[in-house]
């Protein structure tokens, strides 16, 4: 509680520009490495959050708090409904109230009076209230399904009807005499999803409307609730194969709804998150993020929803919208300058606007804005940079540095002091007339060469490892053990257009295993590489990866450790799978190629799995079935399985022991 209260007096000084610009201590200076979202204020009040306890991957309980800065008191949230522990506390922008979850009900904590409320009194279990459901969590990154008005009076939120979702169930090894059984609902790929609709809470009134925004033929997401400085309230719907996402506009008094903005592909998933980025101007006008034209680029359109111009160029993925500057007409936005790197940009939104790169130094930049935009912080991050922070002050495209806020210079002098590795970015041809990102890290002359190779990888579409940040993890363990370490990104991958990003839609697995083999043969030609001693690793999709590339009948590897793999897209999660695959009924050969089950007989090569049981995004059952394949193409496999943990395999000394047995692995094998 310390360090996130040390950050709230920091972070939000710098911004409000009301801070002592002193030298930070070490203590502050770490803490801001720290920062978290337990800690929220408005005027006098502020939340504050301890002694979580994780559901799942970012749903947390927790005893939360309301300190009143006036009063000098703390009183817990929730305490007058008898719960100990609730979820996803979040402030009213008048500092009120504070909305809150318990179990699958939404509550609302009355500041003035200290009193609390339930918005709805769901008994059914099946029926959820404001808060996500599993795939809603997992799949589009969010735990909190409401939002509040801009001026406090109406709660909005979506309500999931789970009934017709199938269980998944696994069993919890623990130290009692018999398994404890556990369950969740899970729709797999092809499966009936939650039936989703969207309501609306009044303060004053107490009563539930539901708004106009799902036609009963549909099946539908919402994933994102946002209200507008006007007061609507927007809503985003994206149709069940997510090959279109529309944004309606919603009369919270009237409940009826009409289409403000629309995207729609035959070709390709659309991406609901860029919904996110999306700023909103105080006369309705908005600025949007979209691929509708190859690249990730920044468009402003009026209040009716229709474009009036490009903001950013073409032929460069635009990754972040920070702000915009209403006084200067001023869009504050981070963009990959290429695949590797990110900058911080400015452009007028005005015709003709030119866009200025404000960031300095190669690497990746992130920002943060204050409310009135006259102030940035500029994280910096390389390969031999740590996070550093700058404090600026803004005026249109020019900045002013005010202060370097935190450095890590004693942290670059002893990791260069240690005689780590350098990274090398790559661009290597895959064959296909196209070249891939990666990045070679190579142990120093000390170390007898050639060296074994280990070639890291995730290779999931819109995804990235090719990074120039300060990332040291255990590929450096890998290669102070004498090993070369290549991490690569396949076709399918992020921040190289649309196009690229979407070269595996509707057949996930062998481009990018093809890929995978190209990139390691090529390095495998390098004097310093012995390419009779090759091994290539994955995690999650990476895993499933490196077993389908392990069934390719020319692939040079000698090992391949698997970790949590999916091995059949049918046993997958309905949102993911089929952002990517469409679903089973309507792409059954897409799916059939893409199963790892088919492909046991090739497989070649020595294999680890690792698997933790109580996995409840990727389960063990795709190992389970996988194995079944193994055994009867009588192949030989090794196997590590973790009892009762999860798909990050964190629990206990697990984490420990599963990297000391992939060496041990590797040196046998290698």
């Amino acid at each position: 509680m310390k360090i996130l209260l040390i950050f709230l007096t920091v972070l939000q000084g710098i911004l409000a520009g009301d801070y002592n610009p002193k030298t930070l201590s070490a203590a502050e200076q770490d803490s801001i490495l720290s920062i978290g979202e337990q800690t929220a204020s408005a005027g006098r009040y502020r939340l504050e959050c301890e002694n979580e306890e994780r559901i799942f991957r970012h749903s947390r309980l927790a005893e939360w708090y309301v300190v009143d800065t006036m009063r000098h008191t703390r009183k817990k949230i929730g305490a007058g409904m008898g719960f100990d522990r609730v979820r996803d506390a979040v402030m009213s922008p008048n500092g009120r109230y504070v909305a809150f979850a318990k179990d699958n009900n939404l509550y609302i904590h009355k500041l003035d009076f200290g009193t609390e409320v339930a918005v709805t009194k769901n008994e059914d279990t099946d029926i959820i209230s404001g808060i996500a459901d599993w795939l809603y969590e997992e799949e589009f990154g969010t735990t909190a399904l409401f939002a509040w008005s801009p001026d406090s009076k109406m709660l909005a939120f979506v309500h999931l009807d789970e009934h017709e979702v199938p269980s998944f169930g696994w069993e919890v090894y623990s130290d009692t005499q018999y398994p404890i059984q556990e369950s969740l609902r899970y729709p797999k790929a092809g499966c009936p999803n939650a039936k989703a609709s969207v309501c609306v809470y009044d303060i004053a009134t107490k009563g539930i409307q539901t708004m106009q925004v799902n036609p009963k033929s549909e099946d539908l997401y919402f994933p994102r609730l946002r209200w507008t400085p006007a007061g609507e309230l927007l809503v985003l719907r994206v149709n069940r194969d997510q090959t279109k996402m529309e944004i309606l506009s919603c009369n919270a008094k009237s409940t009826v709804s009409h289409l403000l903005y629309k995207e729609e592909s035959d070709r390709y998933f659309v991406d609901y998150s860029l919904f996110d980025e999306y700023q909103w101007l105080s006369d309705g006008s908005f600025v949007a993020l979209s691929e509708k034209d190859g690249w990730r680029r920044a468009y402003l359109h009026n209040t009716q929803g229709s474009q009036l111009r490009a903001l950013t160029p073409a032929e460069m993925d635009v990754t972040a919208l920070y702000a915009v500057d209403e006084k200067s007409q001023t869009l504050y936005y981070q963009a990959a300058t290429t695949p590797a790197t990110r900058d911080i940009y400015a452009v007028s939104i005005k015709p003709n606007g030119k866009n200025i790169k404000l960031s300095e130094g190669e690497g990746t930049h992130s920002a943060r804005f204050s409310k009135d935009t006259k102030r940035m912080i500029d994280c910096f991050q390389s390969f031999d940079t740590p996070n550093t922070y700058t404090l600026y002050t803004i005026k249109g495209v020019n900045k002013t540095q005010v202060r370097l806020i935190l450095d890590h210079t004693a942290t670059i002098t002893a990791w260069k002091e240690q005689g780590s590795p350098e990274p090398q970015l790559l661009r290597i041809p895959n064959g296909k007339g196209q070249e891939l990102e990666a990045m070679l890290l190579t142990p120093h002359s000390s170390h007898l060469t050639p060296n074994p190779l280990v070639v890291m990888h995730y290779s999931g579409p819109a995804s990235q490892r090719v990074l120039n940040r300060w990332r040291k993890k255990f590929e450096y363990a890998l290669v102070e053990q004498g090993y070369a370490v290549l991490i690569v990104d396949t076709r399918g991958s992020d921040c190289r257009g649309r196009a690229w990003r979407n070269e595996t839609y509707m057949s996930l697995g062998q481009k990018e295993a093809e890929d995978l083999i190209a990139a390691a043969n090529y390095i495998g030609a390098r004097e310093e590489i012995d390419a009779s001693r090759m091994a290539i690793l994955g995690w999650s999709y990476g895993g499933y990866e490196t077993l389908y590339t392990m069934s390719q009948k020319n692939h040079p590897f000698k090992a391949g450790i698997a970790i949590a793999p999916v091995t059949d897209w049918k046993l997958y999660d309905s949102a993911y799978t089929e952002r990517y695959m469409r679903r089973p009924q309507v792409n059954p050969r897409g799916y059939e190629e893409a199963s790892l089950l088919n492909k046991a007989a090739d497989l070649s090569g020595a294999v680890l799995i690792i698997h933790g049981t109580g996995d409840d995004n990727v389960h063990v059952q795709h190992t389970m079935q996988y194995i079944n394949a193994l055994v009867e193409a009588d192949k030989q496999f090794e196997m590590q399985l973790y009892p009762d943990d999860n798909h990050h395999l964190r629990q206990g000394n697990n984490a420990k022991h599963m990297h000391e047995r992939i060496l041990r692995f590797l040196n046998t094998n290698l």
